[in-house]
């Protein structure tokens, strides 16, 4: 491969506490609490839309949140962004729910699905009401790295190349981007063939007016429909890393010409696709390299250093910890990630990356570095003490309850035991 070299001279515009380079759930969780510790905060988002995977690209739904037996384990920023996405969207919050957690035991799960736009929408507010500073349509492309030190990143936008210092920088493009350029070790990974679309059709409509209800308004049309276990995957189909132009750009033209062709057999009259994915629904691209890398193995484990517990939203019972440490690596100390970033392996990842986690991974990620700002530290040596404090103020459960271990600790995802799916994707 030929290179080419230049030189540019750039404006240096501004010097922030704390810059977070993108605006999904997990980014606008470390942008809002870094603004309110007090902290001067900068959040750059190349699209015009906040919340990423989970508004812009039509994964608009809060996993469970509970352990399936009637016990909420998930609380903080994502307890808080859950309700709030019902307060002005159509809601799927079960009955048994609606009031906060069940007085009675229930295998009824703590799920919630609402409408992407006005979650987006709500979103903005969310970082308006915080004080911290916003850019769309500006995207983070390259730090500035003095040594293992981040001296802040170069954005491009349409005022051009420009260049923000910072404190702290934390990573939430969901991709690893900026660290990966910044040369941090990161993981990558793997996308199975899946990509939906929303639609509506006469029946929806009749549905809706009937039901009195808007959420039934909507139907989905898919490209592919892989699940996230990979089942059936096509074997003509590659399984997209997700981190070249080239990649994007097949997984988007196969995918839309796969529902054009869906749509070519149907009555053009009676349906109408209404939105589509603004950016790839991939799930994991890549994640950094940290100092330790959650796994299935670590169901029903307490880590001294975690900074929220989590429950597995596929299968009921399995709790899980997240360390801080899988949020950095210690070679760097002024830089952090969070949400689908962090360090998992195998199914751990999978755990790491939905909604409820992203969101709590990016308020623990934006508190530590706070933390590490004020007392001179590196962020992957923060009082740990002192930022389980703050995040159980903040209603976040950092530790289990011993309480909610059943008897049977045997860990199956997907039928296979935790041995067999070490290393990797199921």
């Amino acid at each position: 491969m030929n290179n080419i070299s230049y030189t540019k001279t750039v404006p240096v515009k501004k010097k922030y506490d704390v810059i977070v380079c993108g605006g999904g759930v997990a980014g606008v969780a470390a942008a809002v609490s870094a603004a309110r510790g007090g902290m001067p905060t900068l959040l750059l988002e190349k699209s015009n839309l906040l919340g990423g995977l989970s508004t812009l690209g039509l994964i608009n739904l809060f996993v469970p949140m509970c352990n399936g037996r009637g016990k909420q384990i998930i609380f903080g920023l994502a307890e808080k962004w859950l309700r709030k996405s019902a307060e002005l969207g159509w809601d799927t919050i079960p009955d048994e729910w609606r009031d906060g957690q069940p007085k009675e035991p229930t295998n009824v799960r703590y799920i919630q699905r609402y409408s992407p736009a006005i979650f987006a929408y709500q979103l903005t507010e969310e970082i308006k009401a915080s004080g911290a500073d916003i850019l769309f349509d500006c995207m983070a492309v390259d730090p500035v790295m003095d040594g293992n030190i981040c001296r802040g990143v170069f954005t491009e936008s349409k005022g051009g190349t420009e260049f923000y210092e910072c404190k702290m920088l934390i990573d939430t493009t969901g991709d690893c981007d900026v660290l990966r350029r910044g040369g941090i070790p990161t993981v990558t990974g793997e996308n199975f063939f899946t990509f939906s679309s929303k639609m509506v059709t006469l029946d929806s409509c009749r549905e809706a007016v009937e039901k009195q209800d808007i959420k039934h308004i909507y139907r989905a049309i898919s490209g592919g429909s892989i699940n996230l276990f990979g089942d059936n995957q096509p074997k003509d189909m590659p399984r997209w890393s997700g981190l070249t132009a080239e990649e994007v750009t097949d997984y988007i033209v196969t995918n839309q010409l796969l529902i054009l062709e869906k749509l070519k057999g149907t009555d053009r009259r009676t349906r109408e696709i209404v939105t589509t994915p603004g950016m790839p629904q991939f799930r994991t691209t890549a994640h950094i390299k940290g100092d330790y890398s959650l796994k299935v193995a670590d169901a029903y484990r307490h880590f001294d250093d975690s900074v929220c517990a989590i429950n597995d939203f596929e299968h009921r019972d399995h709790l899980f910890e997240v360390p801080l440490r899988t949020l950095t690596n210690r070679n760097y100390p002024n830089v952090i990630t969070a949400g689908r970033s962090a360090d998992g392996t195998g199914y751990g990842w999978d755990l790491l990356r939905v909604i409820p986690p992203a969101i709590l991974t990016g308020q623990a990620a934006a508190e530590a570095a706070c933390l590490a700002i004020r007392t001179g530290r590196s962020v992957a040596d923060v009082d740990i003490q002192a930022l389980q404090s703050k995040l159980e103020k903040e209603n976040v459960m950092v530790h289990f309850p011993d309480a909610y271990i059943p008897e049977d600790k045997t860990v199956i995802i997907h039928g296979k035991s935790a041995a067999e799916i070490e290393g990797g994707h199921i």
